[in-house]
């Protein structure tokens, strides 16, 4: 049997005894989208396919550097960190090839802690477009710099002065990707295995700048590969000698990085067409695909904080920077929020264009698709399409987005909607978690205060 042949709980443990394997790798993914996991014994990986296991719940209480929140409720000391269940999808079985062979699953959080988990997130959301007769597709392209570095070398730098694999701008280079070809046809390879397999590869504008886009799935399979993906390449990269970063923006000199989400609806039964496709309306827009992006255009000020979940994100979103600053829409326009891609049926899609690189995909396209769904729910009228640069474009109030990670995070917690979509234990521990990021960063003197205030001021 093949890995992504697996479905049952009865197909897990077959697999593992056949081939058999001593360890599994198991995982499960926290609030900032980073894998946390564990190699299993056998015998209790098989125990725990039937019962779930226990995960020390401070992964959801801490920050990617470890540090323990101190403004949530979920937990903390005041619960004396205990094991959260976590239940193992067999569904999420893959090989592990940048390891000789064995197994990998990843876990989600159930329970209490299944409320504020990312993941689990994302399923309820997926289930709602189902109970509204719709099935959720999306696809996520992801731009990244990738250099000579180590994780020792770029401490001991300062993160200055780090070498690219390459120099210099040059946008969708074959030089650039024949000379790197080795490493491309490994990434390339190792996604094909590990089934999040790229439909694009190519160099983007930037030094060591490399762009790639995940094949579409239905959304929730899009969530787990998209976060596998961002995984998985770091590791790639740093057994090959190089690190790659998928930080928002790790360079004022260069254009940020993007986490770009294509999402489409169907209608759900086995025969359900496009409910975004309309071949007699203009550009192609359904009333649902209408309604959609007007969901996505109306919450997204509320939502940013889901999808901008960074200090970092908001050096992004500023004109000129291939990011959007308002919340707009246009057709076939990269300057706006939200690009209507009209096609056929099958390709037909709206392309939301906030999301930077280094957001947790789960959570993203939870605050997307949500908005989306919202807004057919509500019967939302979309008005006239941005045509040019919306850069320059004169923009409603409304359609301004919060300027900081601290300001978005206060807009998510006062939002209807978002406490209806995503649930208050989720919005009230996000929210938080947000806001600790800003305290953290509060900490901290910059080099840009350094050299702006040290002597002059």
């Amino acid at each position: 049997m093949e890995a992504r042949q697996v479905r049952t709980v009865e197909d897990a443990k077959r697999i593992v005894s056949a081939r058999d394997i001593t360890h599994v790798k198991v995982g499960v993914f926290d609030t900032d989208g980073v894998l946390r996991g564990k190699y299993m014994a056998r015998s209790k990986f098989l125990s725990a396919l039937e019962a779930g296991f226990g995960f020390c719940d401070v992964v959801l209480g801490w920050d990617s550097a470890d540090k323990l929140y101190d403004n949530v409720s979920f937990t903390g000391w005041h619960t004396a960190y205990p094991d959260a269940p976590v239940r193992i999808d067999p569904t999420t079985c893959r090989e592990l090839p940048l390891e000789g062979g064995g197994l990998f699953f990843l876990g989600e959080f159930d329970g209490p802690a299944g409320d504020v988990g990312p993941r689990a997130l994302l399923r309820r959301v997926c289930d709602k477009a189902r109970k509204m007769g719709f099935e959720a597709w999306a696809a996520l392209e992801y731009e990244f710099f990738v250099f000579e570095e180590s994780p020792y070398s770029v401490r001991e730098k300062g993160y200055r002065n780090l070498k690219p694999i390459t120099p210099g701008n040059f946008g969708y280079s074959v030089l650039r990707s024949s000379v790197w070809a080795d490493f491309y046809k490994e990434l390339l390879a190792t996604c094909e295995e590990m089934d999040f397999p790229l439909e694009g590869l190519h160099t983007e504008t930037g030094p060591g700048v490399i762009e790639a886009a995940i094949g579409v799935d239905r959304a929730f399979a899009a969530g787990d590969k998209a976060a596998l993906f961002k995984t998985f390449t770091k590791v790639l990269a740093q057994k090959r000698g190089l690190m790659a970063t998928f930080m928002s923006k790790w360079s004022p000199d260069y254009p940020g990085q993007s986490g770009h989400i294509h999402l489409s609806l169907t209608k759900a039964g086995d025969h359900g067409g496009s409910a975004f496709h309309d071949g007699d309306a203009e550009h192609g827009m359904s009333p649902t695909m209408r309604r959609f992006v007007a969901g996505c255009q109306r919450y997204l000020p509320e939502t940013l904080a889901m999808v901008a979940q960074t200090i970092n994100a908001y050096t992004r979103l500023v004109p000129g920077a291939w990011a959007p600053t308002t919340a707009t829409w246009g057709v076939e326009n990269r300057t706006t929020a939200l690009r209507v891609i009209p096609g056929s049926p099958k390709s037909q899609r709206v392309e939301f264009r906030v999301g930077p690189a280094d957001a947790n995909p789960y959570i993203a396209l939870a605050a997307a698709l949500g908005a989306g769904l919202r807004g057919i729910e509500e019967e939302l009228e979309l008005g006239p399409p941005v045509t040019g640069n919306a850069y320059a474009a004169p923009n409603a109030p409304e359609a301004a987005l919060p300027q900081t990670l601290w300001d978005a995070a206060q807009r998510l917690r006062a939002s209807a909607m978002a406490r209806e979509v995503f649930g208050d234990a989720f919005v009230e521990h996000y929210a938080a978690t947000r806001e600790w990021e800003v305290r953290e960063f509060r900490r901290h003197v910059t080099d840009w205060e350094l050299a702006r205030y040290f002597e002059i001021i």
